[in-house]
Order: structure tokens, then C-alpha cells, then sequence
């Protein structure tokens, strides 16, 4: 509870915060924040490239396969960005905040505002490109703003969990990088679970909640399905969810004094 009242008390500092840095960190380029666009819209050039025209990917749906990835690699690129950036969000400025009054459970935070320009912008992308090839606006696109709740709830927990044991442990980060590049292919971003690996072992991937967000954004603008309609699936996210939150928490709490002698 108090982590909580950290965020709601200090929501308008992390939003500066936030701009500051967006500001800060694409100063020096000529393109400056448009960059937080051309670096997605390149990658996502290069996947259809190699999974749409080189391996023939398909959707598994009636959506074309431009749309079905671009539901699940939009939500992915902020997830990802948000994961790794934020392990290192106490780490990277622990040495300046804890001189200062300072709320470092906010850090996270910051990571996940930084990062909302980028994503927007993308969506809006989406629902053009929907919008162009005709898909009918259906009632389950009022969804979208329960799996964004879930999204955001998911990020700051497991952000803070893993900005807490970076610090106390440096190799986690390290260990992070390599399973976020695994949990690409795991999650089914360019390519469909459903049709090329047998159940049992589609089962056993979904129980990575990155997939709950990722195809609930796909069910949500293409399938036609609501996320009740899978409750023990629903009931399972939010476990996890709040678990994170739990123990994240917890251990910020217990650290949070020490972690300059981490450094």
C-alpha cells in the first residue's frame, strides 16, 4: 500500500520526469523523438519482411498477417522496452536519488510514462492501417482498455520487482536480456503458436502472462472474443500479477534503505 501511495501522490512528477528524459536522451540527434517511431517501424519492416514474405507466416485468423502482427508486436516493443529499461531504473540512479527526497519506487514508473509516446503513436498506426483495410469496429474494441489496464498493472509490477533485484543482484539483468530475446519467439509475435506447435505445448507457453496482454490486444481488434469468455485464463494473470506486485514490494521496501551499498 504505501508503494501505491507513492505513485498516486507523486503522478505528476513522474510524468515531468518522464518528458525530461524523452527530451534528454534523443537531444543530440537530428531526428530527435521521432526516432521512438522509425526504431519500431524498422524492425517491424524487417519481420514481415523475413516471417511475411520469407517463411509465409500466416495469422491463423481471417485478419491479414500485417494486422495479427502488428496486434501482438505493438503491445511486445512497450512491454519489452518497458521490462528491460526498468531493470535498471533504481540502478542507474541510485546514486543521484538517494541524496535527494526521494521516492525511488517511482522509477519504474517513469520507464513505463517514458515509454507511452512511442506506443500511442503505434496504435494510432494500427487502427489506420485497420481502418484501411475495412475491419468493422466491433463492440470488443471497448476491451482495449481493460488488457491497457492489465498491461500497465502487469509492467509496474514486474518492473519493480526486477529494478530491486538488479540492484542487490547485477547478473539478473544480464540473465533478463537473454530471456526477453527468448520470450520473443516463445510469445508467438511473428508467428502463430496455435497452428504450428501441438496444444499441450501451446498450454504450457500461455502460461507466460505476456501472452495474456499480447493476444488479448489480438482478440480485442480482430478476433471478436472478450477476456471473460476465458476466466480461469483472467483469474490466473491477475495472480501472477499481483504476486509481483506483492513481492516486489516487499523487497523495495526491505532494500530500498541500503541500496547505495550495492553499488
Amino acid at each position: 500500500m504505501e508503494v501505491i501511495k507513492e505513485q498516486i501522490k507523486n503522478l505528476p512528477m513522474i510524468f515531468r520526469i518522464a518528458r525530461y528524459e524523452d527530451k534528454a536522451t534523443y537531444q543530440s540527434h537530428y531526428l530527435g523523438l521521432a526516432w521512438q517511431i522509425l526504431n519500431p517501424l524498422i524492425q517491424i519492416a524487417i519481420y514481415y519482411f523475413v516471417f511475411g514474405f520469407g517463411m509465409n507466416a500466416k495469422s491463423g485468423s481471417d485478419a491479414s498477417y500485417i494486422e495479427w502482427m502488428l496486434a501482438g508486436i505493438i503491445p511486445w516493443f512497450f512491454i519489452s522496452a518497458v521490462i528491460l529499461q526498468g531493470a535498471n531504473s533504481i540502478y542507474n540512479k541510485i546514486g543521484m536519488v538517494s541524496k535527494m527526497n526521494f521516492p525511488m519506487s517511482i522509477l519504474p514508473n517513469i520507464t513505463i510514462v517514458s515509454n507511452l509516446t512511442s506506443y500511442f503513436t503505434m496504435m494510432v498506426i494500427l487502427l489506420g492501417l485497420l481502418a484501411i483495410n475495412g475491419t468493422p469496429i466491433t463492440i470488443y474494441w471497448g476491451q482495449y482498455l481493460y488488457y491497457f489496464v492489465a498491461m500497465i498493472a502487469f509492467l509496474f509490477s514486474v518492473t519493480l520487482f526486477n529494478a530491486t533485484i538488479s540492484v542487490l543482484v547485477r547478473d539478473y539483468y544480464i540473465m533478463l536480456q537473454s530471456v526477453m530475446r527468448v520470450l520473443f519467439y516463445v510469445t508467438g509475435i511473428v508467428w502463430n503458436l496455435e497452428t504450428m506447435l501441438p496444444q499441450w505445448l501451446v498450454d504450457l507457453l500461455k502460461l507466460n502472462p505476456i501472452y495474456y496482454v499480447v493476444n488479448g490486444f489480438r482478440e480485442t481488434f480482430l478476433m471478436n472474443k472478450g477476456f471473460w469468455e476465458s476466466p480461469s485464463y483472467t483469474m490466473y494473470f491477475w495472480l501472477i500479477t499481483l504476486t509481483l506486485l506483492f513481492v516486489g514490494a516487499t523487497l523495495h521496501m526491505k532494500f530500498r534503505e541500503r541500496f547505495v551499498d550495492y553499488l
